[in-house]
């Protein structure tokens, strides 16, 4: 691993190279914040896609992407003189200094969920910080990810069950909720309570200590690893999958599950 030297070195010599790209390259001339915004959300489902492979080749180099729109970022902010890469350094050092007062101070936490109650208290306390609880998700949150955030903001604050186990009475109450109004065929209030159902759902996994959103990303990928076996043998055979029966797809769907990766 490289000395805290070195790597000061290469961190420096990314701000020169985007230096000098931003004001020798016509493309990176041409960008602004709203332009550069659609590429940083790609760039960061990239990371995430290669952390789920846990892939360190491919993380480091997405690492790499997400840090030079960082970078980028700063560079633009420093052009108008509203911030730059140091403000952006120094106002995250600060931030962390303060919420951890169990490391930088005489507070006291034993365990994570102390550690993120005092987080969230603290947050609701700074200058420009949340002012309530929940403001602090950002709306452009995936559904499935921002339901997450928000049981886990309520729960820092003591808004949970008192045993987990009671999740899944609620989990049956939704799913009794849904089905009442699919029998009745109203198609707005299924959607409701399909919602609450899932809601229900998130909730019952971060209580066993599951990410919701991992949980499907890998039962999509299986899907997909298994449906593309089906597809494959059948076009061995000559055929496409709409030439092949459902008892036909379900036997070669039963048969990739004994493929190793599917």
């Amino acid at each position: 691993m490289h000395t805290k030297e070195e790597k000061l070195q290469a961190f420096g010599r990314l701000l020169d190279v985007m230096d000098t790209l931003r004001e020798r390259c016509p493309w990176d001339r041409k960008q602004t914040n709203q332009s550069l915004r659609p590429n940083t959300i790609e760039e960061t489902y990239e990371l995430c896609d290669a952390l789920l492979r846990e892939d360190d080749l491919n993380i480091c180099k997405e690492l790499g992407d997400v840090l030079l729109h960082i970078v980028f970022y700063a560079r633009i902010g420093s052009e108008h003189d509203a911030f730059d890469i140091a403000d952006v350094c120094n106002k995250l050092c600060d931030k962390l200094i303060y919420r951890h007062p169990h490391v930088y101070g005489n507070i006291e936490a034993n365990n994570c969920e102390q550690v993120l109650q005092n987080w969230e208290q603290l947050k609701t306390h700074e200058k420009d910080g949340n002012k309530t609880v929940l403001s602090g998700v950002p709306t452009s949150l995936p559904s499935l990810i921002k339901a997450t955030r928000i049981q886990e903001k309520a729960s820092n604050v003591g808004f949970d069950w008192k045993e987990r186990s009671d999740v899944w009475q609620k989990v049956k109450e939704e799913l009794g909720e849904f089905e009442t109004e699919i029998a009745n065929m109203d198609s707005d209030k299924a959607t409701h309570e399909f919602g609450d159902l899932l809601f229900s759902l998130v909730n019952a996994a971060r209580l066993y200590h599951i990410n919701p959103d991992t949980a499907l990303e890998h039962t999509n990928r299986k899907f997909i690893d298994r449906f593309t076996y089906v597809e494959m043998a059948a076009r061995k055979q000559g055929r496409e999958l709409h030439e092949l029966t459902l008892a036909e797809m379900d036997a070669l769907w039963e048969e990739s599950k004994q493929k190793p990766g599917c």
